[in-house]
Order: structure tokens, then sequence, then C-alpha cells
């Protein structure tokens, strides 16, 4: 309890104790109060709040640009970027990004996205168009039913005929229900996913791939990686080859920026072979001299700055020491479950803890997201820990739930 007592101390400190610069506006400088409290203790959805972007706004107010309208419409790739735009460093971004997942830089093309989902719609347009230009045909998209939401939006927005495949106890894509489903006379356009939304599961992409590899009938195979979250640390973790090309033999990947990289607001990265970009309908657009073959037509020029700042001030180096971290971290918060009795589990390679939800009280104070599943005892929780998730910050959440389950059994002895 006097452990608890000095936690929560420090933590009240630390909320006290941030600086602050007053807007002029009391409802706006109310609610950054709000948020930065908030920010202490979100356990439950993977977004870093440890933003290292504070030069980043410093040089920004100080050398003009928050008066300069810059917009990347275009082709990043190309070698004749729009002068007011940022391409120029939006191509470094996808070129940096582009090798950690075996992307040969002879063939590749990308963007930096407005978020995961904008990268999964490139993904399944950019699929359903290579498909049809190779084969003349419809694809049928076949995704876990515990994949990112966003992949069945998406799918309707496309009028994309789609199959549902089941998923295993811990969220993973069944191969042989892939196998019960698969129409061989059309294309396959595959989505897996790199963690899937609430157990943090990666689907087996070798052992679904062995499933279509039986199957040398259909027409065309093409395989879109959501890897929202994991893609952005594992290439920085032993277990790289997970998201690797090479290894796995996919067409695009889609990642995002406000997760591991901890950009403060919406963006990502769609990268894909440039045998797939040649294989997308032609919009040349002459009043931007360029070839439209993406979604978008604006796109932010913001965001590619702040990844490109990222590379510099942050890199490799600092990336690896990060993914090591939160590994460590969930390695830590799972054996401090299990100490206390607590069910909970995880996927191996995912950052993500899942376990029997606590009380209301604790759920609004760590921000967790909630689940359901009658194989584990039915209403979940999960912890993503990511980079501000300390031992510390866990040790007080632990105690909270300990805590939790004694004033429960206290109240229940008071009531008989």
């Amino acid at each position: 309890m006097h452990r608890h007592l000095l936690l929560t101390l420090a933590y009240l400190f630390a909320t006290l104790t941030v600086s602050s610069q007053s807007s002029g506006y009391p409802e706006l400088d109310r609610m950054v109060q709000v948020w930065r409290t908030a920010q202490q203790t979100t356990f439950g959805y993977p977004a870093s709040q440890e933003s290292e972007l504070a030069g980043f706004y410093q040089w920004y107010a100080a050398s003009g640009m928050d008066v300069i309208n810059l917009n990347n419409a275009g082709d990043p790739m190309t070698d004749d970027p729009s002068t007011l735009s940022s391409q120029l460093f939006e191509r470094q971004v996808i070129e940096f990004f582009a090798p950690l997942y075996d992307f040969n830089l002879d063939n590749v093309w990308g963007i930096v996205t407005h978020s995961g989902t904008d990268g999964n719609n490139h993904g399944l347009y950019f699929g359903v168009n290579y498909l049809r230009n190779k084969t003349g045909m419809e694809p049928v998209l076949y995704v876990s039913d515990e994949a990112h939401y966003s992949n069945m939006r998406l799918a309707h927005l496309q009028n994309l005929d789609i199959r549902l495949v089941a998923s295993d106890s811990m969220g993973r894509m069944i191969p042989d229900s892939l196998e019960a489903m698969l129409n061989t006379s059309r294309p396959v356009l595959m989505v897996y996913a790199m963690g899937s939304t609430f157990k943090g599961a990666i689907d087996d992409q070798q052992a679904l791939n062995a499933v279509l590899a039986a199957h040398p009938e259909i027409p065309g195979i093409y395989r879109h990686i959501d890897a929202a979250l994991f893609g952005g640390y594992l290439p920085f973790t032993p277990y790289r080859a997970l998201v690797s090309r090479d290894s796995m033999q996919y067409e695009s990947i889609a990642i995002s920026g406000h997760k591991f990289f901890g950009i403060d607001s919406p963006c990502g990265l769609f990268i894909c072979t440039r045998e797939v970009y040649e294989n997308q309908t032609d919009y040349n657009v002459p009043y931007l001299n360029s070839n439209m073959r993406m979604i978008s037509c604006s796109r932010d020029a913001l965001q590619p700055l702040k990844f490109w700042w990222l590379i510099q001030s942050v890199g490799f180096e600092g990336w690896s020491t990060q993914a090591k971290n939160i590994l460590a971290q969930r390695d830590y918060l799972k054996q401090q479950l299990d100490a206390i009795g607590w069910p909970a589990w995880v996927n191996e390679y995912s950052n993500t803890v899942f376990f029997r939800r606590p009380s209301p009280e604790i759920i609004r104070k760590y921000t967790l997201a909630q689940g359901y599943d009658e194989r584990f005892g039915g209403e979940l929780a999960h912890v993503v820990v990511m980079q501000h998730v300390s031992q510390e910050k866990i040790d007080m959440f632990i105690a909270d739930l300990d805590n939790s389950r004694t004033a429960e059994s206290t109240g229940r002895r008071h009531k008989r």
C-alpha cells in the first residue's frame, strides 16, 4: 500500500509540474490539463504518448513554416517533385523504411498516408486493380474475423466480395478455414493481420501462403499486410522476418505513424512493389504534371516532414531501444498479472496483453479497451504496452487491480 501511495503521488506530481503556456482561451487551456492527466495512464490504445517532436515544432515556428501552405498532391517517387510540397522528403522517408521490410529500392513505390486505414484502403484498391489488370477478373477478399474493422468497412466502401475467415482462440486466421472458404476460380486478395485489434494476434503467413500454393489453379494472388502497430516495432527486433517481404512474399504493407513512431496525429506508410504501382489505372493530370494513381489528391505535406525529422533524431538505434523496452515491459506486465493471479494472455511477438476485465473505475482511470470472448471467461480488457507504459506505471496498475479485488471481496462479505 505504501509503495502504491508513493507511485500515485509521483504520478500526480508529474501531471502538475508539466510546464504550460496559456493560449488565452480558458476552455482550451482547461482541456490541455485534462489531456495531460489522461495521457499519463492511457494503457488501452496503441499510441505512444512519448512524442519526440518538440524540436520539430520549435523549428517549424522559428523558420516561418507556419505561413507556408504545402501540398503533396502527386507522386513522390518521381524525379520531378512539386516545388511547394515536401515530396522530396516523403521519398526519402519511403526509401528509409522500404529496406526494413526487404523491399528493393529498384522495385518500390510508396506514400505517407493519412492513417493506417488510408494505407489499408490503398492496399485493397491497388490489389483489386493489380489482379483485375493481370487476370481480367474481379477478386475475392479474404480477411480474418479478428482483423481491424477498417478492412471490413473498406470492403463495403469499395463494393468488394469479402469472406471473413474464422480465427482461433488467440485471434489468428485458421488455415483450414481459409482452405474451406477458397473460391479457386477467382483471384485471391488476401489481407493478413500483423497484430489483430484486441488480442494482438499475428496471422501465420507461411501456413496461409501454403494453403494458397496448394491451388495453382487460382488465377492470381495479391497479399496485403495490415501492420499498423506491429509493422512499426518488429523491424527493430530479432523478429523482423515476420514483416520481411523476402520471407513472406507479400505485395504491399500499411504501417501507422501515430502508434509506435509517436507522431502526434494520424498518419502512416503505404509501401508496395513498383510492379503493383505500374498495374494501376492511369490518371494523368496535366495541371499537376503527374500520374495520380493514388486514391487521395491533396495529401498532407507536414507528416512526411515529421517522419523525416524522427528518422534523423531517433533513427534505427533509438527505435531499436524502444522496441526492446516495450517487449520487456510487456513481459513484466504479464509476470505481475500472473503474480496476483489475474487471468491474462499474450500472443507471441505481441505488445498487447489481454486479461479478465477489471472494475469500471480501473477501466476509466487507465483508458482500457474492452472485448468479449466466452473462451476466456467473457468480459475482457487489454493493455497495449507502448513507450510510456513504464515499470512504475505497471506497478501502480497492478496495485490498483489487486486493491480492487480486495475491495470487491470485502463488499460481498458485507452484503452477506
